[in-house]
């Protein structure tokens, strides 16, 4: 496993197990199975209604709680201060656990205009030891050139949709400048048209690796945090199987050419006004 330090001294596992999208039972099933490949950062949303299953898992694994780096998100109709320490304990309650290892805000949800006041839940909740590190997810320049104004604690990572058709480059960079670690959310694209790419075929074959095992690995080169998701075992174990070989520079480039041949697969976060 590779780590990364992050701006508050933590260090992260750069290679975690995401389950967005995956029922709380499988969940289970697919947390269990990720840990035992040896994974050891799990990443969950209470958006996601699986974090039971997901703190089952953890609790059951035989795995020491302080080996598994967790992290949770702040769904957006629960933003604002009082209204995050909240929805927080309710999170702590169902991953049965009485600290996560990183809390995120989920979407800044710029038109309800509360990601200031959650900020400031998510402060006290860092100080108060209950979060080890905090952060955001899909935040765009402006609401973090806003939040970094108006905050005390810069966020730790910044979570968003990246891939090879959405490469992000000047969203890392970005980042990079404000010692934000940048963690990739779809990493594969969801599969699909990225994963038949002639090139990532033709790179697989090269070094006896999978078109997913390659994309993972141009993710870990780049310096991202990558959250893979699958439910299916054998995948499971084949996303973690990816710190056996080296992508050329040239290699990390043609791959992160593939931009513009696809784009964005989720919402925008400067449009993306959802709190249902």
């Amino acid at each position: 496993m590779q780590y990364i330090t992050l701006n508050d001294d933590v260090r992260i596992p750069q290679l975690g197990f995401g389950v967005w999208q995956i029922p709380d039972a499988q969940a289970y099933e697919a947390v269990s199975t990720a840990l035992e490949a040896g994974y050891r950062h799990v990443d969950t949303a209470a958006a996601y209604e699986n974090e039971a299953g997901v703190g089952r898992a953890i609790r059951e694994s035989g795995v020491p709680r302080e080996d598994v780096f967790l992290t949770t998100k702040l769904w957006n109709g629960d933003q604002g201060y009082d209204t995050t320490l909240r929805a927080f304990d309710l999170s702590l309650e169902r991953l049965g656990t009485d600290y996560v290892d990183l809390y995120l805000i989920h979407w800044p949800v710029p038109e309800q205009d509360l990601y200031i006041e959650s900020w400031r839940a998510l402060e006290k909740i860092a100080a108060d030891g209950r979060a080890r590190a905090i952060g955001v997810s899909n935040f765009t320049a402006e609401t973090l050139d806003r939040l970094l104004k108006e905050g005390t604690t810069p966020p730790a990572i910044n979570q968003i949709e990246l891939h090879p058709y959405f490469p992000q480059a000047a969203m890392r960079e970005y980042d990079r400048k404000h010692g934000i670690v940048t963690e990739a959310w779809s990493p594969l694209g969801q599969g699909g048209d990225l994963l038949g790419e002639p090139l990532l075929t033709r790179l697989g074959g090269l070094y006896g690796k999978t078109p997913a095992q390659v994309v993972i690995r141009w993710h870990l080169q780049l310096g991202n945090v990558v959250i893979p998701k699958s439910a299916t075992p054998s995948r499971i174990r084949e996303n973690f199987d990816v710190f056996d070989f080296d992508l050329t520079p040239d290699e990390i480039d043609e791959i992160t050419a593939l931009g513009g041949a696809g784009g964005r697969i989720g919402p925008d976060p400067a449009v993306f006004n959802y709190t249902g």
